[in-house]
């Protein structure tokens, strides 16, 4: 009885094993661009643009992409001043001219403020913008909004310049 026992045992593994492999072969020629899945009835994955982002990461706080700018508030505000809105002109004049890209408009606060607060004030801060870009023309769908509240610092320091760098609305362009 053992012996009989022992056989199904060794059968079951032996299948499980051989399954395995099958599956494994399939995997790696599809990962060497060998198989497309066509065969298998499966719809074929669409294929990754390999062009590099051609922005700098860090958006409009970098200063590195020309037509894209930073927009300051005042302390705990979500209006936008006249220097705003004339920067805001020439972002929706960028946004427009690239089609292909979606922008995150990210909300930043200075440090002081609790956590809680900082966040819901950067998520006004970035909403502000987001509503008066789409009132230029620009497309709700090609702008994405997110509140960083004190979490992304451009000044560590404490005085007012160094608050007023943190107070601001950043755009990161992001290829669709």
């Amino acid at each position: 009885m053992r012996s009989v026992n022992a056989v199904r045992v060794l059968s079951i593994i032996a299948l499980a094993l051989a399954i395995g492999a099958c599956s494994s072969k399939k995997k790696t020629e599809d990962q060497a661009g060998t198989g497309t899945g066509a065969e298998s009835g499966e719809a074929a994955a669409p294929a990754v643009d390999p062009t590099p982002m051609s922005f700098d990461i860090a958006g409009s706080d970098s200063g590195n992409i020309a037509g894209l700018y930073t927009v300051n508030f005042d302390y705990d505000k979500s209006a936008l001043s006249a220097a705003s809105k004339q920067k805001l002109k020439d972002n929706a004049d960028w946004i427009k001219k690239n089609s292909n890209t979606t922008v995150q408009i990210e909300g930043h606060c200075d440090e002081r403020g609790t956590i809680e607060y900082n966040l819901a004030l950067g998520e006004r801060r970035a909403q502000s913008v987001r509503s008066y870009l789409i009132g230029l023309g620009v497309p709700g769908n090609r702008l994405n909004i997110i509140s960083y509240g004190e979490e992304k610092l451009l000044s560590k320091g404490d005085s007012d310049s160094d608050h007023t760098k943190n107070r601001r609305a950043n755009f990161v362009p992001i290829n669709q």
